[in-house]
């Protein structure tokens, strides 16, 4: 299993539980972002800069992933497109991403897109809780758990 992390949007406290489970396992981590980034000395930790512009950290990640991969993301599509490919999509929230919910999210993506363009402020997200964070290193330690057997 290699581990594909979204790295412009993933907060750093995510990013850091990720060096650790890194260093852990073992398992390759390659973060992808279209700005710099500072990773720990390990050979199994990588960082791929690609040009900013739309989608492409995204198509990186899906041109490398294979199937059984995991890929760290707030991307709704970009989830939807890892599933379809049989790879597993995990939130920086902890939120497991799957095909029996991978629709709902991304046609909720889609109706908060038109009431955005429609000129209402929704705000963002609520700021990373502790508990967000406990939930993805748990989703995250089962997923190793299981990708280590």
């Amino acid at each position: 299993m290699n581990i594909w992390v979204d790295a412009d949007a993933c907060p750093a406290v995510i990013k850091e539980i990720l060096f650790r489970a890194a260093e852990r396992t073992g398992l390759p981590l390659t973060l992808i972002a279209n700005h710099a980034l500072r990773i720990p000395a390990r050979s199994n930790i990588r960082f791929v800069q690609v040009p900013g512009g739309f989608d492409v950290a995204d198509n990186e990640i899906m041109g490398r992933l294979e199937k059984g991969d995991l890929v760290i993301t707030g991307d709704i599509p970009l989830a939807a497109e890892v599933i379809e490919k049989g790879a597993y999509a995990l939130n920086p929230r902890g939120e497991m991403y799957n095909k029996e919910n991978i629709r709902g999210r991304l046609n909720m993506r889609d109706f908060m897109d038109t009431f955005r363009a429609s000129g209402i402020q929704t705000g963002g997200p609520p700021p990373l809780s502790q508990r967000d964070r406990q939930n993805f290193a748990n989703h995250l330690d089962k997923l190793l758990s299981k990708a280590l057997r």
